[in-house]
């Protein structure tokens, strides 16, 4: 159906800039849910939309990939970045549809500081994608963005940890802890998919260097 509207060359960072764009919001969305849990059903819901948006990215990115000769750079690089863009917000929704299967209307105030430090990283992920089309000219800036990814998933790693020493101390009831530890935990899993794309954007630099 798409095919006769697929460019010769491809719209790769096109797709990656909307994704990291959509990445943004859906973060944002569960960051604002860990500040204020009221409306926890819409925002569950329009993290769900925004999931659906970019796996319709992804998958046009794909299929754009299979049907165009010459990409701007190397078509394993454009497979693993799009997966692992797809991957960060499949783990904001998960960590958001578990909230509202577990009706999590009490928040924790260590999931405020996980789901912080997520937003900063995907925000240095699409500042990175955003620099992508021009890496000749702005190689050290796309480095800069994804050293700060990887900051923030250390960050990501000494909240997880706190929170779950905090959880352990503070909660008796074992499936309160069970349903915590899965959300803490579902949280750094999605930073460290933008860790992931971030080392799939620096090696991209790398060997264009």
């Amino acid at each position: 159906m798409f095919k006769r509207w697929l460019p010769k060359t491809g719209a790769f960072f096109e797709f990656f800039e909307q994704h990291s764009h959509l990445s943004k919001e859906a973060c944002a969305e569960l960051h604002a849910l860990a500040t204020n849990p009221d409306g926890l059903e819409s925002r569950v819901k329009r993290i769900k939309e925004i999931e659906h948006r970019a796996d319709e990215i992804a998958h046009l990115c794909i299929d754009t990939l299979h049907n165009t000769f010459i990409t701007p750079i190397d078509r394993s690089d454009i497979h693993r970045l799009i997966r692992r863009l797809d991957d960060i917000i499949d783990a904001v929704d998960s960590v958001a549809a578990r909230m509202l299967m577990y009706r999590m209307t009490e928040i924790r105030p260590e999931m405020r500081d996980l789901t912080q430090t997520l937003v900063e990283a995907v925000d240095e992920i699409a500042q990175a994608i955003e620099d992508l089309p021009f890496l000749n000219k702005r190689a050290d800036s796309i480095q800069e963005s994804c050293w700060e990814v990887y900051e923030a998933e250390s960050r990501g790693d000494a909240h997880l940890r706190t929170a779950l020493v905090s959880l352990f101390d503070t909660q008796t009831d074992p499936m309160v802890v069970i349903k915590w530890k899965e959300i803490f935990e579902g949280l750094e899993r999605a930073t460290d998919r933008c860790q992931e794309a971030a080392h799939i954007i620096s090696g991209i630099v790398i060997e264009a260097s």
